[in-house]
């Protein structure tokens, strides 16, 4: 029974930070599923095609591809007339920059470039593998890499494995942005796995240790450091954190801890009703007036 559970966990492993080549829908959010539905995931794993950009800017913009040590990231540029500074944009799991361009919109109306960029293996750049914000990290690091060889204060705006991944380039890659704006990073990758065995009404214990075991060696790193809540301990960015209160992947213990861990200044806001979601989609004029009343602050 063990080696049984240790083959199904490697299995599962491997589909959640792999990506498909092939066109189709991915597999509905746990909550969404049907009792039979979450046995057929259980058995035979998610569909993970890779994420496309569904959208293109209908704002000026200009496409740029950069190194990192994931491969080539594809990122659109797009700049403002007398800028307050730039924005760097980073998406959560199973997303695409696309995700973000009502959020860069935002930003360019407010004064500020923007950057948007795919992880490596998502949308436009290279590869097919997602760790959920460890190698991932690599990839802000280059990105901040690119934008501080150029004038003016940078800033990031990332949600979920993109907010996770920030805080680990900037606890342990040396990424030093003016302020960051994070929304609802999860609290360790094991707390993550969890949650989504929570989400299905299964037993986390110990499938969600396996998962996160496998998940790591299949990718090579130690998948129970991939821990946001530490790193916000080395963090000492000035950060804004924000979080959906109905949030069915995050929990508020999570955020509580991440938020009491960070170092630097700090502020925070919570939205009603919004889940694992842009909060911008329930609360868009709170979301932008916070983001704009705090990046006139730094």
């Amino acid at each position: 029974m063990f080696l049984a559970m240790n083959v199904v966990a490697a299995f599962h492993a491997w589909r959640f930070t792999h990506f498909v080549v092939e066109a189709g829908p991915h597999t509905d959010n746990p909550e969404q599923l049907t009792a039979p539905q979450k046995l057929w995931v259980l058995l035979t794993g998610i569909k993970n095609p890779k994420p496309a950009n569904q959208a293109r800017p209908d704002f000026p913009y200009v496409t740029l591809y950069l190194s990192s040590p994931n491969g080539r990231l594809e990122s659109w540029y797009s700049a403002v007339p007398e800028p307050r500074g730039t924005v760097a944009l980073f998406h959560g799991y199973i997303s695409s920059k696309s995700k973000l361009l009502t959020e860069a919109a935002t930003f360019r109306r407010l004064g500020y470039n923007v950057l948007l960029t795919d992880f490596a293996g998502n949308g436009g750049s290279a590869g097919n593998i997602c760790t959920v914000g460890y190698h991932e990290a690599e990839d802000v690091a280059a990105v901040m890499r690119w934008l501080q060889r150029r004038p003016g204060a940078v800033y990031i705006y990332a949600n979920s494995m993109g907010a996770v991944a920030t805080l680990r380039a900037e606890a342990e890659l040396g990424v030093r942005p003016t302020a960051n704006v994070l929304e609802c990073p999860y609290g360790s990758m094991l707390q993550t796995a969890q949650s989504r065995f929570r989400s299905m009404h299964v037993p986390s214990f110990p499938m969600a240790n396996l998962l996160v075991f496998w998940g790591g060696l299949e990718n090579n790193f130690w998948a129970f450091d991939l821990d946001a809540t530490a790193y916000s301990a080395r963090t000492s960015t000035p950060t804004l954190l924000l979080w959906g209160k109905a949030d069915p992947r995050v929990t508020r213990s999570e955020t509580d801890a991440i938020y009491a861990a960070l170092r630097g200044p700090k502020q925070r806001q919570d939205f009603p009703r919004s889940g694992h979601e842009p909060y911008w989609w329930k609360h868009k004029a709170l979301w932008e007036q916070t983001i704009q009343d705090y990046l006139g602050q730094q």
